[in-house]
């Protein structure tokens, strides 16, 4: 496969992560959100709150501000830290948010359009990720699966503890393949029937206990293709905030042509030709076809294939 090239290679949304996550001094949370150095981002279940500030807009609140807006010091994760001081995620109720939806002085938004649009610099972006991860997952583990009882809150928000039984409940990550199937000169791409209009990307599945990636990669793509996958190998992953899970970029290569889709998971899959890729990629398929935007990894992994190498510097 020739190479070509598209220009500078994008940026992988959600996986910028700057901060000493600092695990080692978890236990030390409640000094640091004491520290008057001590910042936080501001979430509600599936927004964000960021601050239209002279210097532009900013995810980052001090103490008064986050208390003023709602945030929930009680629920208070730590994210990590930097140079100018610790880091935080609160909750804010999503009652609170509606309130403060009008406000000149807010910008209330989502991490998708966050990453689509590049309003904030990319490390933030990824704390953010971190911390609306870290959320949800305390939203959904309040109570121990043991024995039922209210769960305490420990280690700056990266266990609870069952006050009863004695469990300790830790935050999970839940491994999704994302695959590009290829075959020569051509790629695997479907639509899901929640996909804009005009998008096609790689197929996708949870990893299942028992199995390998590669296994998974296989299985995901026979069940939802028809398609019979022989080597596969990896490429590169990436946090996925919707709720918790890490896309995990893989090639196999196909060894059978005929297409048979599951219509409960696609409404469609197609063999795409390189020279067709790039045209997607450059916005100039002539049936207006698309591909998912840059900072997603199902972009990196299309754009690869169509350049003839590897995703850089992942």
């Amino acid at each position: 496969m020739a190479t070509t090239s598209l220009g500078p290679w994008p940026h992988l949304g959600y996986a910028d992560f700057r901060l000493d996550r600092a695990s080692e001094r978890r236990g030390e949370a409640a000094a640091f959100l004491a520290d008057p150095a001590m910042r936080t981002c501001l979430i509600a279940g599936e927004r964000v709150l960021l601050s239209h500030r002279a210097s532009g807009l900013d995810a980052l609140f001090d103490r008064d501000e986050a208390r003023a807006l709602g945030g929930d010091f009680e629920a208070a994760c730590l994210l990590g830290l930097d140079a100018a001081g610790p880091r935080f995620a609160l909750p804010v109720p999503a009652a609170r948010a509606e309130e403060l939806a009008g406000r000149d002085d807010l910008h209330i938004t989502d991490l998708r359009t966050l990453m689509v649009e590049g309003l904030i610099a990319s490390d933030v972006v990824s704390q953010l990720a971190c911390g609306k991860a870290m959320l949800s997952w305390h939203a959904r583990r309040t109570f121990c699966s043991n024995c039922a009882t209210p769960l305490v809150v420990a280690d700056g928000g990266w266990r609870r503890e069952c006050p009863n039984c004695g469990a300790q409940h830790f935050p999970r990550t839940d491994p999704v393949v994302i695959m590009l199937v290829v075959s020569g000169e051509e790629c695997l791409l479907g639509r899901s029937p929640r996909f804009a209009p005009t998008m096609w990307s790689c197929l996708a599945g949870f990893v299942e206990p028992g199995e390998t990636f590669e296994t998974a990669v296989r299985r995901e793509t026979r069940e939802e293709a028809g398609i019979v996958v022989g080597p596969v190998r990896y490429l590169a992953s990436q946090p996925w905030p919707f709720p918790m899970s890490v896309m995990i970029g893989m090639r196999g290569e196909a060894t059978s042509r005929d297409i048979t889709i599951d219509a409960n998971e696609l409404e469609g899959a197609r063999w795409f030709h390189r020279e067709e890729v790039l045209a997607m990629l450059g916005h100039r398929h002539p049936e207006g076809l698309t591909v998912p935007p840059s900072g997603a990894i199902a972009h990196h992994l299309i754009r690869a294939f169509a350049e003839g190498r590897d995703p850089p510097g992942l």
